[in-house]
């Protein structure tokens, strides 16, 4: 019994630590895209004023 409840309390820290990993690379994607995109906005400003 002790070696089942073992297994499961890893089994659900290994999860967890699996979501926390995909919220964080998600989180660095979003970052990345606002920048990507403030960056395009900036060279089509440029391009449109000469």
């Amino acid at each position: 019994m002790i070696r089942l409840s073992l297994a499961t309390a890893m089994l659900v820290l290994l999860t967890l630590s699996s979501c926390a990993n995909t919220v964080k690379g998600m989180a660095t994607d979003a970052k990345q895209t606002g920048q990507a995109m403030e960056s395009s906005t900036h060279r089509v400003l440029k391009a449109a004023s000469n």
